[in-house]
């Protein structure tokens, strides 16, 4: 599933080629993705100019608000999703379900599962948004810290993993990122989050911020179905210490990493190593 760093790398693959152009039209090819995609997509979209590309979590966010009649499309790539630039002249293929139209290139959205969203926020208060309005903080914000994490989890007996990866709290970690970070911080993903010191989350606040932006400088992870939008595929899950690595040796002490299942994903974790 694209997680931030997918979608940082997306939109930063992106930058290059697509603020200051006009868009000249759009093809939807399905109804609906996870939602029902809006209607007119492609009389709202003509004409207006891309300012910027933005992230908010998960979601892609390309900024048409200066123009008149403007706004932002809201981009989520689900479990299987990923952004393709393609010449104007590329055949549409069977999970090709959007194409974005500039003059001399397309933003192709290719979605097999469907878990995806395409949606239209008019007017320029995009965090006003309801896809966006209930998103947790940012990891990579300067707000983030051992201290915000200490805070925001007194009271929460739940497991420190899952409670990771709840949007609600703090966006886009996801299942690989978060078994990472808690390795690299010496936490057990079975520890009840309101079990954990101070000074130990400042260090899982590192470790989650040095992850993720590892993550980004490999290009993502590319499990399934991910792809750059040059069609190129992330390599961080070559290097994880313990995510899918179940029965393989600890990188630290060599003992067998152990798999479990937490909130119905699978968690990867040294049972030595993390206290």
């Amino acid at each position: 599933m694209p997680e931030l760093p997918e979608v940082e790398v997306s939109r930063q693959g992106l930058l290059p080629h697509l603020p200051g152009q006009t868009i000249v039209g759009a093809v939807v090819r399905t109804p609906r993705l996870r939602h029902e995609i809006p209607l007119g997509l492609h009389s709202r979209l003509s004409g207006l100019s891309v300012d910027g590309i933005a992230r908010r979590g998960k979601y892609l966010l390309l900024d048409c608000a200066s123009s008149r009649g403007g706004g932002w499309l809201l981009i989520h790539l689900g479990m299987s999703g990923s952004l393709r630039l393609v010449s104007p002249d590329t055949p549409a293929q069977k999970h090709d379900h959007f194409d974005l139209l500039f003059s001399r290139t397309v933003l192709r959205l290719r979605d097999p599962r469907r878990f995806g969203a395409l949606l239209w926020h008019e007017g320029t208060d995009i965090e006003a948004h309801p896809a966006l309005a209930a998103l947790g903080i940012e990891p990579l914000s300067d707000a983030f810290s051992g201290d915000w994490l200490h805070a925001a989890t007194r009271g929460r007996r739940m497991p420190v993993k899952p409670l990771l990866m709840d949007n609600r709290l703090v966006v886009g970690i996801g299942n690989i990122y978060a078994a990472e970070s808690l390795f690299h911080a010496g936490i057990s993903p079975l520890r009840a989050s309101n079990r954990i010191s101070r000074r130990r989350y400042g260090v899982l606040a590192d470790s989650i911020r040095a992850t993720l932006k590892a993550a980004i400088a490999a290009g993502g992870s590319s499990v399934r179905d991910y792809v750059h939008s040059d069609g190129g595929a992330g390599c961080f899950q070559l290097s994880c210490a313990v995510y899918d690595r179940a029965g393989a040796p600890c990188p630290i002490c060599a003992r067998p990493v152990r798999v479990i299942r937490q909130a119905g994903r699978s968690t990867f974790y040294c049972r030595v190593c993390q206290r």
